[in-house]
């Protein structure tokens, strides 16, 4: 069978609704496993309804005792895949038998912690083959089927699986070719000799008795197989919903967890906030008592300087420290006067105190003084080190 490319398995794949992940696992997987072949068939629920899904057949190497050995296996995924587990069966073929344990039942399916713990993206098809491997190593989940005398009576445990609830599996029809059996040895009884090769039934018993678990002689299901088919699907179910109940409840831990260090932060917060403010609050009062001590020295001064401006005059309170300061103060006291006298000549215009050619007259005497003075004080202030005023 050539294999399919990815782009093929994007067209398998058209009503799946994460497409480009599922055909980029199977991709992965097929390319080391290359027996693993991907095939669109319809499935069968256990209430009954049927869906084409995509499947994954054919076998994968397991180590037991130092040999290698083909299992065959068939996983279906669901249309959900890769956020839902894969359903994972073995499917023996006409010359085994099922091994019945812990992580394999009667009908085939395949149950391991891995599945159940499912969780994208940690979880993934090749490292689940990886598990099966590794787990199938330490128990096989099939063995040779023997040509049992007589005498030996039928286990339960190893009975053939109920096909009717293993998609694609017919009853009485292989899934592999018959020259891809030869590659399945005794298992773990090998095929030594001492059981001769046959599938006649003239080896068996006359009659098989009702306690054997799958189809009689006759063709019918018995009693036994219906209870555990029963059995399977009610596990089944219980499982899926303790599932779904520990997904939903890990969801709300989640949260709430999410909420407690969410109040955990906005506790934190207030907590620096409180304690900011209260250094804030202590700082302010600081400066209220500093405040208040400037106030009262200030009041001190006020009224220290209004009982001696009575018998002072403001040009001899007002002394600068040096002749240069004192010409920058007399320049710029004369500079404001003459503004003063032009804003006052501009009022008395308006008026009509005065007609416009006296007024032109005494501003442009005005303005060349003050230029003059402006300019002067420049230079002062320059020789004095201040900033320009103007």
């Amino acid at each position: 069978m050539a294999v399919v490319s990815e782009s093929q398995l994007k067209k398998m794949l058209s009503k799946y609704k994460y497409r480009d992940l599922t055909a980029r696992e199977i991709s992965s997987v097929t390319a080391p496993y290359k027996d693993l072949k991907p095939v669109m068939d319809a499935y069968v629920f256990n209430d009954g309804t049927s869906r084409e899904l995509m499947s994954l057949s054919g076998t994968i190497p397991v180590i037991y005792r130092g040999n290698t050995y083909n299992i065959p296996v068939c996983l279906w995924l669901l249309d959900t895949y890769p956020y839902n587990p894969p359903i994972c069966f073995v499917k023996p073929t006409n010359t085994m038998m099922i091994k019945t344990g812990k992580h394999v039942d009667a009908n085939g399916k395949i149950y391991l912690p891995y599945l159940h713990e499912w969780k994208h993206p940690q979880s993934e098809l090749l490292g689940l083959i990886q598990v099966m491997t590794v787990v199938f190593g330490e128990e096989p989940p099939v063995f040779s089927r023997p040509a049992v005398p007589a005498t030996y009576p039928s286990y339960p445990a190893a009975g053939p699986p109920n096909t009717s609830y293993i998609p694609g599996m017919q009853p009485g029809v292989t899934s592999y070719p018959a020259s891809n059996t030869c590659s399945y040895p005794g298992y773990p009884f090998p095929a030594t000799g001492q059981y001769p090769p046959t599938t006649s039934t003239q080896h068996y018993p006359s009659q098989t008795p009702n306690t054997a678990v799958g189809p009689t002689r006759d063709g019918t299901i018995g009693e036994d197989t219906i209870r555990a088919s029963l059995i399977s699907a009610v596990s089944d179910k219980l499982r899926w919903r303790m599932k779904e109940e520990m997904d939903r409840a890990q969801a709300e831990l989640d949260a709430l967890k999410r909420t407690e260090e969410d109040l955990k932060k906005g506790h934190q917060k207030l907590e620096d906030m409180v304690t900011r403010l209260e250094k804030e609050v202590v700082e302010v009062d600081k400066n209220i008592e500093l405040l208040k001590k400037k106030d009262q020295e200030l009041n001190e001064a006020l009224e220290k300087m209004e009982s001696q401006s009575e018998n002072n005059d403001i040009d001899d309170v007002i002394v600068p420290t040096a002749p240069l300061y004192k010409q920058i103060l007399n320049l710029y006291a004369e500079e404001n006067a003459i503004e003063d006298t032009i804003f006052y000549l501009g009022e008395a215009l308006r008026r009509g105190v005065i007609d416009l050619e006296v007024f032109l007259k005494h501003v442009r005497l005005l303005s060349r003084k003050q230029f003059q003075l402006r300019a002067l004080m420049q230079k002062a202030r320059k020789t004095a080190g201040l900033s320009d005023l103007y």
